[in-house]
């Protein structure tokens, strides 16, 4: 990398993941030993995509600018990846470019089932085990656009993650020679501490999901499968919770 020191990607780095996912992993430990201090993970409760007003209108806003806001560390990291002056371009690079729409899909189809149906088996043991906390999925009032938003939620969930935690981060800890073995243990292990508020279970979870999925980016150079998957599982888990909560009268 030329006219880029060290120092200087280690400090580009922080303020990335500052701004971004490594901000969410000091608040999840800090969620996490709140509850702990409160009396168990067990007995606590994680709202994923909560109402953000009791207006229905202002609800909408809100949520829709939320998830606008939460690309905005996507955008910086690829314009600072492609400021490296690599060809091909930071798309390309990192396998978002869509040139095998149906390879991706493919692939992504198969590592959401590869990791959703442990995932199940885990988080019931968590729950029995009192390791996690009861998980909400979709907010309590629901409107006629609450799908559309959970399916936009899950996108944005997922482009953050591997765009952020998998090609931008395991990219640059590679230019900074770190090993293979490192840089996928780094990653695994941020996104298993951001989802520490869901409690101990799900954060093994994440990462043991962290491990495969940076395993994959190595081997293959391709996040859009990783995206393609982790939006199936979450399009699975917010629409399909709402879903039966509404038909089982559980609202």
């Amino acid at each position: 990398m030329p006219a880029v020191t060290r120092s200087g990607l280690r400090a580009e780095i922080w303020i990335v993941l500052g701004l971004s996912l490594g901000q969410s992993a000091v608040y999840a430990v800090l969620s996490l030993l709140r509850k702990l201090a409160e009396g168990g993970v067990g007995g606590s409760t994680a709202t994923l995509n909560p109402s953000r007003a009791d207006v229905q209108w202002l609800d909408l806003t809100l949520q829709l600018l939320s998830i606008f806001f939460a690309l905005v560390p996507v955008a910086l990291a690829l314009y600072l990846l492609s400021l490296d002056g690599q060809r091909p371009g930071v798309l390309k690079r990192l396998g978002l470019d869509g040139s095998r729409p149906l390879h991706d899909a493919a692939w992504g189809a198969a590592l959401a089932a590869v990791i959703g149906l442990p995932g199940l088996g885990l988080y019931a043991a968590g729950r029995a085990l009192g390791l996690t906390a009861d998980i909400v999925l979709s907010p309590a009032d629901a409107y006629w656009w609450t799908p559309i938003v959970l399916i936009l939620a899950a996108v944005q969930n997922a482009v953050l993650e591997e765009v952020v935690v998998v090609g931008y981060l395991m990219t640059r800890l590679r230019q900074l020679r770190w090993g293979v073995p490192a840089a996928i243990a780094v990653s695994a292990l941020l996104r298993g501490t951001y989802h520490l508020y869901q409690g101990f279970g799900q954060g093994v979870g994440n990462a043991i999901m962290g491990v495969v999925f940076g395993y994959w980016f190595h081997r293959t150079g391709r996040v859009l499968p990783l995206v393609i998957a982790h939006t199936i599982l979450d399009v699975v888990a917010f629409v399909g919770y709402a879903f039966l909560a509404e038909t089982l009268g559980l609202r």
